[in-house]
């Protein structure tokens, strides 16, 4: 408050004994009219604003035409500076404060701007709820001198200013954004849009002449029925993508009368005011943007104009958020479609496979894995890595892989299958390299022979659970070796007791920007000593620092594991691909298994088992949109037991539930938990296997 304003209510208060509301009319009454000053009551209940002739005239209003409506005196304050008006006193009734004031200009008739000044008392209840507030306007043009003028001057510029540095921060910040969420969390930031005032956001994409919600706004805003809409529907979002034109709601009642449906359901939100925006790139709208307000009403032209120009930047950066994702979602089907769909079954010795991408980066990679089993109870297992990230690596790769099996299943030795991997890579039309890291295993005694083409040493996994590297004699890369002449690749042999596990991965998994891969091998092998001794959970913990997003390579994982001598052995094992609506498939699937029961002896539970089968291949075809991959085999062990495997794409989990009388689903596992003496679910990287097992009686006993 300035020092002459103090002194004016000072004097009200002395003459009408502190009471604000009784000093104002007594003082006016008296020295108004020669000072240019006139009085206010407004009821913040009815919202009617009483003004006398002399607070009227300072406004070039009549009585006449002033109808105790706020809102009429706004087409005679400066927009910029009502905005800033209703800002200070909307923080003073919120603050708890009993005073404000504010020097603002009004536009007369003739075109003429005054300064005005203002001074309200807010008078609350008992619990501090405002009810009314009285005060006084008066004439401030002399008043203020031309340094006050210049200080108006140079916080305009400097709220210019700030605006400008919104939308270059935030347009810099999105430059960074690679997918919708990135978009998302930058509008959402404290030093985004937050910074004009918005208190949250929500925004959806346009998919197939529908909106989806993609971001909700305020906790518990979310309005049943609007997680998808349709373009044609009575939202603001929608009216936006309709009309391509920005959509600004400047009040409450403005909101209430405009979209009546969506109103209802978020009218407790305290919202305000609300810009939304369609997000249009490319002369098409892709989304659409929703800044929610909580403490304003009103936009000023400037702030429309820095809003719109936001949206634009906004929208290329979503644009290409979605183009990202979608070449991901591209690259890594294309990997996974070069990688072997299955891994074989291998007596002796038990499996486990993983490939993850990167965290970041949308090419495909060249990383890759396999497993060749060999006659005479030997298995070949590979890992590899093709220099590059792009179509031309993932083409690379997967020529590589099938003449690695090629050579290794013709009964090469492992030097000369590496070295003959090496002159093909060299003989290809590219310049690309690969390395690589071949193992060769007789699981009947144990013996493993390792090559290395410039690959990174495996680790072994002992019987009592320790972890270390197994240092291999290597040669260069494939392809280089062959281009120097260099093909005489070193034979590393060891022995791999029962229980004991061998660990092929590339680098992807151990390597962080700006640490050394060595402390990256021995991390991963501290974490192989202290974790789970089952070879899928296994996996998964492995693979999950790639998945938590602490490398940007992809990464590909093989576990062998070498069965112990007194363990339960594999007595036969057959597998059967069924795809998604191929009736022949699930036909041929149930003649094998058929077959297989009768064959192994389990005559005497052939129905049994084959309906356990057939509903979980069903329950699999059903509830994924991918195949079925159907394993039976039979283990001994203690006890001869036949155990059916049905894996398939989806994460989600089975779960036991009983059916009611007349439903038509839920008997599924029901009766697969009545049937099989035990069963359960594996969760497989991204996937999972059910399963269950069928204690049978041991060959000749039947």
């Amino acid at each position: 408050m300035d020092a002459g304003t103090e002194g004016v209510v000072a004097a009200m208060r002395r003459c009408c004994g502190g009471s604000a509301s009784a000093a104002t009319c007594c003082f006016l009454a008296k020295y108004g009219p020669g000072l240019g000053m006139g009085s206010f009551d407004w009821d913040l209940g009815s919202r009617q604003l009483f003004m006398d002739e002399e607070a009227l005239a300072l406004f070039d209003v009549s009585p006449e035409e002033f109808d105790n409506r706020p809102e009429s005196l706004a087409g005679r304050v400066l927009p910029v500076e009502a905005h800033r008006l209703d800002s200070q006193v909307s923080h003073a009734m919120k603050d708890g404060s009993l005073n404000y004031g504010a020097y603002f200009r009004v536009r007369r008739r003739d075109g003429t701007l005054r300064w005005t000044h203002t001074q309200g008392h807010i008078l609350r209840d008992a619990t501090g709820i405002p009810l009314r507030i009285v005060g006084i306007v008066r004439d401030a043009t002399r008043e203020l001198s031309d340094s006050t003028a210049h200080r108006e001057h140079v916080e305009a510029e400097a709220d210019r200013r700030r605006r400008t540095s919104i939308v270059q921060n935030t347009t810099a910040a999105l430059a960074h954004a690679r997918t919708v969420a990135d978009v998302i969390d930058v509008l959402k930031d404290k030093h985004g849009l937050a910074n004009l005032g918005a208190s949250n956001i929500v925004m959806g994409l346009v998919e197939s002449g529908r909106i989806r919600l993609v971001a909700e706004g305020p906790s518990g805003s979310y309005v049943p029925g609007t997680r998808v809409t349709r373009v044609d529907e009575p939202y603001p979002m929608s009216e936006t993508v309709r009309t391509l034109s920005p959509r600004f709601i400047e009040s409450p009642d403005d909101f209430a009368s405009s979209y009546p449906i969506l109103w209802p359901h978020i009218e407790h939100l305290g919202i305000t005011a609300a810009a939304y925006l369609p997000l249009i790139a490319q002369a098409r709208p892709i989304g659409a943007l929703g800044l929610l307000y909580q403490d304003r009403t009103g936009f000023t032209e400037e702030e429309r104009n820095v809003i719109v120009a936001l949206g634009s930047s906004i929208a290329q950066s979503l644009q290409r958020a979605m183009f990202y994702e979608q070449e991901k979602d591209l690259a890594q089907g294309l990997q996974q479609a070069m990688l072997p769909r299955t891994i074989p079954g291998v007596p002796g010795a038990d499996i486990a496979v993983r490939y993850r991408s990167a965290a970041l980066g949308r090419d495909v990679g060249g990383d890759w894995y396999d497993v060749i089993p060999l006659p005479g109870g030997r298995v070949g297992a590979v890992i590899g890595d093709v220099q590059g990230h792009d179509t031309h690596a993932a083409a690379v790769m997967g020529q590589l892989r099938i003449v690695l099996r090629a050579y290794a299943a013709e009964g090469h030795t492992p030097a000369t299958v590496v070295a003959r991997a090496s002159g093909f890579l060299h003989e290809l039309d590219t310049d690309r390299f690969a390395t690589c890291l071949y193992a060769e295993a007789d699981l009947s005694t144990g013996v493993v022979q390792l090559v290395r083409a410039g690959h990174i040493d495996p680790l072994r996994q002992l019987t009592d659970g320790t972890c270390r590297r197994v240092p291999v004699d290597g040669g260069l890369p494939l392809g280089l070796s062959a281009e120097f002449g260099r093909l005489d690749y070193p034979v590393t042999t060891l022995e791999l007791d029962p229980g004991q596990t061998l660990l092929l991965y590339t680098d992807g998994l151990v390597e962080e920007p700006g640490a050394d891969l060595d402390d990256g091998n021995r991390a991963l092998a501290e974490l192989v000593s202290t974790g789970p001794r089952d070879l899928e959970h296994l996996a998964d913990l492995l693979c999950g620092r790639v998945d938590d997003g602490r490398g940007d390579d992809d990464a590909a994982l093989l576990l062998l594991r070498r069965v112990a001598v007194d363990a339960p052995r594999s007595g036969g094992r057959l597998q059967q691909h069924v795809a998604p609506g191929d009736p022949e498939g699930l036909a041929e699937a149930r003649h094998m298994i058929r077959a297989a029961v009768r064959a192994w002896g389990a005559r005497g539970r052939a129905d049994e088992i084959e309906l356990a089968a057939d509903e979980l291949i069903t329950n699999a075809l059903m509830h994924t949109d991918g195949p079925a991959i159907v394993t039976l085999r039979v283990v001994t062990g203690a006890d001869r037991r036949l155990r059916v495997d049905v894996e398939d794409s989806s994460s989600a989990l089975p779960r036991l539930r009983e059916a009611s009388d007349d439903g038509v689903s839920g008997r599924g596992l029901l009766l697969v938990d009545r049937l099989a003496d035990v069963w359960g679910v594996d969760s497989r990287g991204s996937g999972k296997c059910v399963w269950c097992e069928f204690l049978v009686p041991a060959r000749g006993t039947a």
